[in-house]
């Protein structure tokens, strides 16, 4: 082997050495969850595949770079100041509208259909985004569209996952109690299936369904909305479309930094 082969090996070998670290850092990293009050090295070997000797010196290193913090005896470790600044970075310079624009894009191609994300702001849902359908016949409300979150799919997707009380439901536009009490059992319904639907509710011969999606910490923030005439939305096309948004939904969820638990849709 020559000289130039030898170092271009060695620089070669240091170069995938390398990038194994960074993998194995970003595994301890990711391998924090929410509810964790700090990790034992011990509870960190479970849920990363690396020697004690490798995680300790991963650990050193990025507890000195401040992505990781530890204190006591034993040592706990959690994430330090270096990841809140990563996350401030990146919620400052994206918007919800950015993040689910791939999401929308394929509800829109599959199902040509106008699709739309809300958030919400308060007692109430806005329209954010919103893809029209190209269709001769079809409905759309428009970026900065405001409803009240107990109206129409895409309101009642996101109420259902802030699980209000029956008394509640006033604040969120129920207009009694027998309105409150049917909202309710809605709700209930909407939870079961992860998705709501709604017919000829707010405009007559329409047809809406939304799922909800989630940030990272796992509060319900908005919905993906589907819109279509009751004339072109069958029944089985609804369950399949809201399959399709429940989806996309978790997509765009995991890509808010959510990991899925218990209670919340699933689309498989």
């Amino acid at each position: 082997m020559t000289d130039n082969n030898a170092a271009d090996k060695a620089e070669s070998d240091k170069s995938e050495g390398g990038v194994r670290a960074v993998q194995r850092a970003l595994d301890i990293l990711l391998a924090f969850k929410p509810a964790d009050d700090g990790l034992l090295v011990s509870e960190l070997l479970k849920r990363v595949d690396l020697s004690r000797p490798t995680l300790y010196r991963l650990l050193d290193t990025l507890d000195a770079k401040g992505f990781l913090v530890s204190e006591g005896e034993p040592q706990r470790f959690r994430l330090g100041p270096a990841v809140a600044q990563l996350a401030h970075a990146w919620s400052s310079g994206t918007s919800y509208e950015t993040v689910a624009h791939p999401m929308m894009r394929r509800l829109w191609e599959s199902t040509r259909e106008t699709v739309s994300l809300h958030v919400q702001e308060g007692t109430h849902r806005v329209c954010v985004a919103e893809l029209p359908s190209t269709q001769p016949l079809s409905f759309r409300r428009g970026v900065g569209y405001r409803e009240m979150l107990v109206r129409g799919a895409s309101g009642r997707s996101i109420l259902a996952w802030l699980d209000p009380k029956a008394a509640d439901l006033s604040t969120y536009g129920a207009q009694n109690a027998a309105d409150a009490k049917r909202v309710m059992q809605q709700l209930g319904q909407i939870r079961q299936q992860g998705y709501a639907m709604s017919r000829d509710e707010l405009i007559q011969g329409a047809v809406a369904i939304a799922a909800p999606f989630f940030e990272s910490s796992g509060r319900v923030v908005g919905s993906l909305g589907l819109f279509g005439p009751s004339a072109r939305l069958s029944e089985e096309l609804v369950q399949r479309y809201g399959a399709m948004l429940m989806h996309e939904a978790q997509q765009l969820s995991a890509a808010l930094g959510f990991k899925a638990a218990a209670g919340v849709p699933n689309a498989n």
